[in-house]
């Protein structure tokens, strides 16, 4: 199985200079948890989580009119539509995210990946092995 057959395709996305609180209501909107950050070109260059928003920003006391660059996470996890899924949960569960980005053959977004997504169409024993490493505690804790 190759991720284009599970990835949401044409995600809703946003700039470095959405404000959070933008960011927050297109999340309520369209009923997701993380939003890719794109410049330009459409090239990812962020995600903005609810958990960005909520430890990144809202804990901190921060504005509603922060720009998402503030609190986005710019590590990056991207992969390509043709890649197979067991490399792209492998990747996931290295670096311990629950989504990854899918840029096309132009380095542009054109899909997301999430963690619901493997557990929807993956087999069992694939999708029990990425919620587990994705789900070992972090070295250092967040505020959350």
């Amino acid at each position: 199985m190759q991720v284009h057959e599970i990835m949401t395709s044409n995600p809703t996305c946003c700039s470095t200079d959405t404000t959070i609180q933008e960011a927050a209501k297109l999340m309520d909107e369209k009923s997701v948890g993380a939003i890719p950050v794109i410049n330009d070109a459409r090239e990812p260059v962020g995600i903005i989580t609810d958990r960005d928003i909520c430890c990144g920003a809202v804990a901190e006391g921060k504005a509603a009119d922060t720009p998402v660059s503030d609190v986005m996470s710019d590590d990056l996890l991207t992969v390509s539509p043709d890649e197979d899924v067991k490399s792209c949960c492998s990747k996931m569960e290295e670096k311990q995210v629950r989504r990854s980005v899918v840029t096309d053959e132009s380095g542009k977004c054109c899909g997301i990946v999430a963690q619901a997504d493997v557990a929807r169409e993956a087999d069992g024993a694939e999708t029990a092995e990425l919620v587990q490493e994705v789900s070992q505690p972090e070295k250092s804790s967040g505020c959350c």
